[in-house]
């Protein structure tokens, strides 16, 4: 995804909503892995957001639980009403979902704590989603593409998330 931090934090909104709403849900600097997620901060270093750290608890996701995303990151612009980000959900090489998420109404929605606009600073955003527990035991592809509102590189951001592992 390509958003700011408090966008990030709206993004780490829209991509649990996203994955909350189709199949696998939970959502949004570096890289990270465990055995049963991993994500890579594919931005750019001028983004309007910057993310320093992507977290889910329970470690591993498990369907049919809450799944906590903590994100931390600083927001180096303001953003407002028009951010958007285009999510894209694969199953393998079969797409299951392809939409543009309006990232202020998604935050608006999830009653997130973070809303637009979002001033410039750093954040620490914490967000629940309940997984559904139908979830089928795969290897899921996240793709986020986060843009402010002028359409200038928010954030971007994959994820995969695999369900086939067992937590014991």
């Amino acid at each position: 995804m390509r958003a700011p931090l408090a966008p990030l934090f709206l993004l780490a909104v829209v991509a649990s909503t996203a994955a909350a709403s189709t199949l696998p849900q939970w959502v949004l600097g570096g890289a990270s892995t465990t055995a049963s997620w991993s994500y890579v901060d594919c931005g750019e270093p001028n983004d309007a957001i910057l993310l320093k750290s992507l977290t889910v608890s329970p470690d591993p996701p498990e369907p049919g639980k809450n799944l906590t995303v903590h994100a931390s990151g600083t927001a180096r612009e303001k953003i407002d009403d028009g951010a958007y980000a285009d999510v894209l959900v694969k199953l393998g090489l079969i797409k299951l979902l392809s939409k543009r998420f309006d990232v202020c109404e998604e935050a608006a929605n999830a009653n997130a704590s973070i809303q637009c606009p979002v001033e410039p600073g750093d954040y620490d955003v914490k967000q629940t989603v309940e997984l559904p527990k139908e979830i089928p035991q795969a290897k899921f592809v996240v793709q986020v593409r986060g843009f402010t509102q002028n359409d200038d590189p928010m954030l971007c951001l994959d994820l995969l998330v695999d369900f086939m592992k067992k937590p014991f």
